[in-house]
């Protein structure tokens, strides 16, 4: 084991004995939510660069109201709107201003369709007016103000409307929405989930241009899920859901020309079977920008397009053995001149191309990883990021000129440290944690990181941790199968090497993914803690394929899903065993989701390794899974067979020996029950024992209501059950 310099002090803090009056933590301290963290809600910054707004609920009134502070006291300074002062609204839980701030739009009856879309009653507040404007009596997707706040547009039932503010007229820009066929100005399931968008519609500079896409879903298998419910009879939900190497929805891009009351077919050029990631409109609002991006996804074409004359061409293009990574960090200049990041010196940088495309300069390079791109301040040439510059498993902020020079470290305290800049980049809040701080959010200038004043902090938690049994994590990396993996282990207190303990492993392993950071608690971590007073070992690893160590790190998993990563989950819990201090007959491991997958193929193909595991809500064929996602990483599998049933675990049940639990939600709209479905059917024609739960009508979360404490109570005793802690080794209770 390599314990890293920077984490010595985690190290030495980790093999401090408490003492045997703490109390170890239960579920019920977990799910009960004793250890809760103060945080910032979610904030905006104005234009003005000196004042921030944040949504604020009064629950015992039933209100809500966005209320301004001051950055630099951190008082507040007024407040915009109170829902106690609008007919109608009894509260609203979202808004958004338009650009020039001038308007408001406030959402009510928010109702949850997939991850990330929603439909709701919206309305218009005009902050010069003071009046109220419902959009529409029906509930709409994803309205937005144009620039000049003049107009809105949205989507219902598949098509675009855009609603004139002041004279009340609705114009339908698109007939022929219709649900599992075309699909206006909104993302499809696939996109929603794997592009991370919602919103396919853009207004321009000048707002009198709206660039759209349009789905068609035709061709697209559906999928159907039974809803349980509490009736009589069940219902189902049906929608289109492309698997690996099925069809996909047919793309195109549009312009509506709102002076014109005209919709225009952009040809952006000879392709097929593409997608369509990203749009955005530049400083000119005659040209818009499309990334088109091969279904292979390791070809992505920057292409400009002229609306006035509907010519399109490509500025620039990326390119990739294995995938490009789709962000959203292009930003352009006042030029026209444009911010990008690549990695196509093996490492993710920031670069500067001119508005033709022509690289100007690489502004960022090292072997690390640029992990946030936060903007630019067009006054000083400044860009603003985040980078694992400090190591892999910290992050810090800098800030660096267009040309390169002048690079700043803006955050000093290692660990985790994000950033929320003001509008004009004269602040920023920074919010810190490590493994031993909970969140920190203090306000610094932009120009040096010189700290303003603390806003946050959570010393109560650590006051109220202190009381618990909390063993530190120890960071350190292991070497395997030529690479050295990252790690964090927990000990027991108490802990004792001449006594052999059982040893669980915790992990993700998705490809870019990393589960081994310098951060503080999350609710897993505190189940962790919990299973170490037990008389538990537990580790996270990172093995090859996950993030934030190179692309060739992160990429020598492709057409192999399952392979490289499963290889070394597997030998890493070997060469743990082989310490004095862990009983290599007695490990475990397990995952949720990727992390399921990884688990079911470690017991399988690692049968002489781990005695139990725990998989929820896993892929246990890559053929169930989304093309977006699959296809990344795998190409199709009538491309890569061999790639796709080699390393899926329903092909390898044969080869279970331990105890195995299998859990899943019906509910699971991403990774479909289908999966464990098949996966048990496989165990059985085998002859395989082992243990399963569904949770009715849960999704991919598998929450609600009692749901995550029953769920962790049953994995908690399966571990229990299966990996026994000898008896000569204690809780120090």
């Amino acid at each position: 084991m390599k314990l890293t310099y920077g984490f010595l002090a985690l190290f030495l803090l980790a093999t401090t004995v408490l003492t045997a009056q703490k109390k170890a933590i239960t579920l019920e301290d977990i799910w009960g939510g004793t250890f809760r963290q103060e945080r910032m809600e979610a904030l905006q910054s104005l234009n003005n660069g000196e004042e921030y707004v944040v949504l604020n609920f009064d629950r015992s009134a039933g209100t809500s109201a966005i209320d301004a502070y001051s950055y630099k006291t951190g008082e507040k300074t007024r407040t915009i709107l109170n829902s106690k002062d609008l007919e109608g609204i009894q509260y609203f839980s979202e808004y958004e201003f338009s650009e020039n701030e001038s308007k408001l739009v406030l959402g009510t009856e928010i109702e949850s369709i997939y991850r990330h879309s929603t439909r709701g009653i919206f309305y218009v507040y005009d902050l010069q007016t003071n009046e109220l404007k419902k959009i529409s009596e029906e509930k709409i997707k994803e309205p937005t103000l144009s620039p000049n706040g003049e107009k809105v547009a949205y989507v219902f039932k598949n098509d675009i409307f855009v609603k004139d503010l002041s004279s009340g007229k609705v114009t339908q820009v698109t007939t022929d929405g219709e649900m599992n066929k075309i699909i206006n100005g909104v993302a499809d399931w696939v996109y929603e989930e794997e592009f991370s968008f919602v919103r396919a519609f853009q207004w321009n500079k000048s707002g009198d241009k709206i660039a759209f896409l349009k789905f068609d879903e035709t061709e697209v298998p559906e999928f159907s899920m039974d809803v349980y419910g509490q009736d009589l009879y069940q219902t189902q939900t049906v929608f289109k859901y492309p698997k690996a190497g099925e069809k996909n929805s047919e793309i195109s891009l549009h312009i509506y020309d709102l002076q014109q009351n005209k919709t225009s077919d952009v040809n952006l050029g000879d392709y097929k079977d593409f997608y369509i990631p990203r749009i955005k409109w530049t400083n000119d609002a005659n040209v818009l920008s499309a990334q088109v991006l091969n279904r292979h996804q390791n070809v992505l074409d920057l292409i400009f397009v002229d609306a006035e004359a509907n010519k399109a061409g490509v500025v620039l293009t990326e390119t990739d053995e294995a995938y490009v990574d789709v962000t959203d960090n292009l930003t352009f200049l006042e030029d026209n001149s444009f911010i990008w990041t690549s990695e196509k010196d093996g490492w993710n940088h920031i670069y500067l191309y001119d508005k033709n495309g022509k690289l100007k300069n690489q502004v960022t390079r090292g072997n690390w990883e640029v992990t946030n791109y936060y903007g630019l301040d067009p006054k000083t040439k400044t860009i603003f990021y985040q980078s694992t510059e400090n190591g892999s498993i910290n992050r810090d902020v800098f800030s660096v000129r267009t040309n390169g020079k002048n690079k700043k470290q803006l955050t000093d305290k290692v660990g985790q440290n994000s950033a929320d800049f003001s509008a004009d980049f004269t602040y920023f809040i920074n919010s810190y944690n490590s493994a031993t701080t909970p969140y920190e959010f203090t306000l610094h200038l932009a120009k040096n990181g010189k700290l303003v004043r603390e806003i946050v902090n959570n010393e109560e938690l650590l006051e109220q941790m202190a009381e618990y049994e909390i063993v530190p994590k120890e960071f350190s990396t292991l070497a395997v199968n030529g690479a050295d993996l990252n790690m964090w282990m927990i000990k027991p207190a108490g802990f004792d090497p001449a006594k052999e303990y059982p040893l669980f492993v915790s992990q993700y392993s998705g490809p870019g993914s990393q589960e081994v950071g310098n951060r503080f608690h999350s609710t897993n971590d505190y189940w962790y803690q919990m299973l170490a007073s037990k008389g538990y070992i537990v580790v996270g690893i990172d093995p090859r394929g996950t993030g934030f160590k190179g692309a060739a790190f992160k990429k020598v998993t492709q057409k192999e899903l399952g392979k490289y990563e499963v290889e070394d989950i597997i030998e890493a819990a070997r060469i743990l065993g082989s310490r004095d201090y862990i009983d290599e007959d007695n490990m475990g491991i397990w995952g949720w989701s990727y992390g399921g997958f990884m688990s079911s193929n470690a017991i399988l193909k690692g049968n002489d390794v781990y005695k139990m595991a725990i998989a929820v809500a896993p892929v246990t064929s890559w053929r169930f899974y989304d093309s977006i996602y699959t296809e990344r990483y795998m190409t199709t599998p009538q491309e890569n067979p061999s790639g796709y049933d080699e390393n899926s675990p329903i092909n390898h049940v044969e080869k279970l020996k331990g105890d195995y639990l299998l859990i899943h939600g019906t509910g699971d709209d991403n990774v479909h029950v289908q999966n464990t479905m098949r996966m048990i059917e496989a165990l059985v024609q085998a002859n395989k024992q082992f243990d399963w739960a569904i949770y009715p009508d849960k999704n991919h979360g598998i929450y609600g209501g009692n749901t995550r404490m029953h769920l962790y109570t049953l994995m908690t005793n399966f571990i229990e059950e299966n990996l026994k802690v000898n008896s000569n080794i204690k809780s120090s209770l």
